[in-house]
């Protein structure tokens, strides 16, 4: 007698299961029991999986034309975007895709700091939240290299800056993070390994520890006021009230989570068709400092800070903002893990996120529309600036300019502010001390000899000792 159809699927799949034991695995993940109202804000760490698997489509799709090497990048990008067939398409998603990422994994630690989510047993739920958190951000900063314009490049250079102010160690994890002393072919490839592989397995394997908390712990409830969070009783309480309220996850709230997922890459693909991928700048060119090292939005706020700070504190702040952060955060649950979960009864809670929001929109608004020190639209010294009829004097004011000088140093109002205000120079600093200086470079100034000849040292002295 012949077997149906659905008899010969049946068998396929029980032999599958008896093989690889999936539907074990999977079962537990669809059936656990969620509280019944843990509805739409609870949404945000699925949308954060979902624009994450997204990234790894599309990445593994530029991959396969990326070219990780030297000029050969900028041209594959350039080919991706232009010619290649879907490219301008996944190349745009992939970037609306990583913006859409950041977004859900804060709003996704936004609901569980707000619902006191992090509090006993959920501590170390948290603790792998922060984790997912910086490698999130750690893809964005690595992806932008990978473009290989003058804007990424110049990106990293400031980065490995930061980087080589560690002490101690500085000098070799800025050495390891440019594959050298300065960027070359070599820090492309460092990076491509970083962002294709590395930083993404780390994710992988980070999100698989946070699912097994998740079902090992429960989805917590939604917080109510007057139920505080005891770690003698709260398990008891917690599955005493989830066995009788509960609902299985599949179908009652996957749907919900399912519904947001499909609206997020609609979204993406939706600014990938209509905006395209970020525009492609010049090829890159270290020694051309027109290229304003503008992050990717996520990152603003920070460059914002650092470009408004005064030179001597630019690196206690860089080194100690990030560390201190990712400390702040990761360990914050373990001396908070019992009391109120409800944001009605923390209202510092409620305080501590409208001011975090509000202080990201201001700097982040901040680091768009003010100059950015260096100031890389300075314009030229007009003569009345320049005030001299001496050659060496006009032609050096002309290369103060064209050799970046003018992005970095104050004269009589006009330039940036990351260096000292060079309007009065000349009578602090000799001759001699000027050529020294320009020869070997100072704090955060990069050495001029062997870039120089000895007759443009000396119209940019001569301009610089004129500076009375």
């Amino acid at each position: 007698m012949k077997r149906s159809l659905r008899q010969r699927v049946c068998s396929v799949g029980n032999w599958l299961e008896d093989r690889t034991g999936l539907a074990a695995l999977v079962r537990p993940m669809l059936t656990h029991l969620a509280p019944h109202d843990a509805r739409w804000w609870y949404v945000f760490g699925s949308a954060t999986l979902v624009a994450f698997a997204a990234q790894i489509v599309t990445g593994l799709a530029l991959a396969m034309v990326y070219v990780p090497g030297g000029q050969e990048a900028y041209e594959s990008i350039r080919y991706i975007t232009e010619d290649a067939m879907f490219g301008r398409i996944l190349r745009g998603m992939h970037a609306w895709g990583a913006s859409a990422m950041v977004a859900m994994v804060v709003l996704h630690m936004t609901q569980v700091f707000l619902h006191g989510t992090y509090k006993y047993p959920r501590e170390m739920n948290w603790m792998t939240g922060v984790v997912l958190l910086f490698l999130t951000l750690g893809l964005g900063f690595t992806g932008q290299l990978l473009r290989w314009d003058a804007n990424g490049v110049w990106s990293v250079v400031v980065g490995a800056e930061m980087a080589g102010r560690t002490p101690v160690v500085g000098r070799t994890v800025a050495d390891f993070l440019l594959a050298g002393d300065t960027i070359n072919g070599g820090t492309l490839s460092r990076f491509f390994i970083l962002h294709a592989a590395i930083l993404p397995a780390l994710m992988v394997a980070g999100i698989a520890l946070h699912l097994r908390l998740v079902l090992r712990h429960g989805i917590s409830e939604m917080p109510k006021p007057g139920q505080p969070v005891e770690p003698k009783t709260y398990r008891e309480g917690y599955h005493s009230r989830l066995k009788r309220t509960g609902l299985p996850f599949w179908p009652h709230a996957a749907w919900r989570d399912a519904l947001v997922a499909l609206g997020v890459v609609i979204c993406v693909f939706g600014l990938a068709w209509y905006f395209g991928p970020p525009a492609i700048g010049g090829p890159p060119d270290p020694s051309n400092l027109q290229a304003n090292p503008h992050p990717d939005w996520y990152f603003l706020w920070y460059f914002a800070i650092l470009a408004m700070l005064p030179p001597s504190f630019e690196t206690v702040v860089i080194l100690g903002t990030p560390i201190v952060a990712f400390l702040v955060f990761l360990l914050f649950p373990l001396v908070a893990n019992r009391g109120e979960r409800a944001p009605s009864k923390r209202p510092w809670a409620v305080a501590a996120v409208i001011c975090g929001y509000l202080a990201f929109v201001v700097l982040t608004i901040e680091g768009v529309r003010e100059p950015w020190s260096p100031d890389f639209a300075a314009k030229p010294l007009p003569a009345a600036v320049v005030a001299s009829d001496d050659p060496d004097v006009t032609r050096g004011a002309k290369l103060f300019y064209e050799k970046g000088c003018l992005y970095c140093h104050e004269v009589a109002g006009r330039g940036g502010h990351r260096g000292p205000d060079l309007t009065t120079v000349g009578r602090r600093m000799t001759e001699q001390q000027l050529i020294l200086r320009v020869d070997n470079g100072g704090h955060n100034m990069p050495a001029f000899a062997g870039v120089i000849d000895r007759d443009n040292l000396r119209g940019l002295v001569a301009f610089l000792k004129s500076r009375q």
